[in-house]
Parts: C-alpha cells; sequence; structure tokens
C-alpha cells in the first residue's frame, strides 16, 4: 500500500509540474493525504519516482510517444500522462517486474482518470504493453 500511495502522490506532484512548471511544496501533498486519513507512503520510493521522471523525462517521454498510434503525447490528460510517465520510469530504471507496474497503474487509473465506461484503463493497458513489450525487445 505504501508504494500506491508513493505513485498517487508523485502522480499529483507531476501533473502540478505540468500545469505550472513549478514543483509543490511536499507539505501541501502531506497534507492533502493526512485528511484521507493515516495514508503513508515510502518517501524515498517517491522521491526516487518524481525526480526520476523529471531527470529522464525527455527520454520518457520519447518512449511513450513511439508506442502512441495515431495520438499524441499533449492529447493525454494530465492524470493519464503523468502516469504514464511514472510507469515508464519504472519500466525502464527499476527492477519492479512490468506486470506489477501496469496493474498498480491501471488501479490509480480506475481511482483517478476514469471517466465512465472504462475507456481511460483500456487505452492505459494497451499503450503500457505495448511499452513493455518495446522495452524487453530493446526498442
Amino acid at each position: 500500500m505504501k508504494r500506491t500511495i508513493s505513485r498517487i502522490k508523485a502522480m499529483m506532484k507531476l501533473y502540478s509540474y505540468d500545469l505550472t512548471n513549478d514543483l509543490l511544496d511536499d507539505s501541501y501533498l502531506d497534507g492533502v493525504f493526512s485528511e484521507e486519513g493515516e495514508m503513508e507512503c515510502d518517501k524515498d520510493f517517491y522521491h526516487k519516482l518524481v525526480y526520476g521522471v523529471l531527470d529522464n523525462k525527455a527520454k520518457i517521454d520519447r518512449t511513450i510517444a513511439i508506442s502512441l498510434k495515431k495520438y499524441t503525447l499533449d492529447r493525454l490528460s494530465y492524470i493519464d500522462r503523468n502516469l504514464i510517465r511514472i510507469a515508464v520510469y519504472e519500466m525502464m530504471f527499476t527492477d519492479t517486474p512490468k506486470n506489477i507496474i501496469i496493474d498498480e497503474v491501471l488501479n490509480i487509473s480506475h481511482e483517478y482518470s476514469e471517466i465512465e465506461n472504462l475507456d481511460t484503463a483500456s487505452f492505459n493497458n494497451s499503450l503500457l504493453d505495448n511499452i513493455a513489450k518495446r522495452l524487453a525487445d530493446g526498442k
């Protein structure tokens, strides 16, 4: 659960950065999560995700863009774009199994970006599967 909360918190921080080009102070996010109850995150993992995505953003975005079909990165919602970035960062730079990464991101998608008919989760699943295959093939 701590890693899930870390991913959600990282998504929120990256979402804010995408909108404002400024990093939110962590105390703001800590306040959001304390209002939700005792929801602890793995702070090291959270920081690794945020700064890993930011430090490798060009490479991550290029990897995503190559796998998008008839779609562009800027057409993705801010939430989905940053969830996908987190997933691609994890696939490229951590040892976490790809299927766990994809499952986690899809669960978060259902909670934070799905509107009504599961199209978003289906789209994200397909995109992440394509990216995972390309990375496994060394492309």
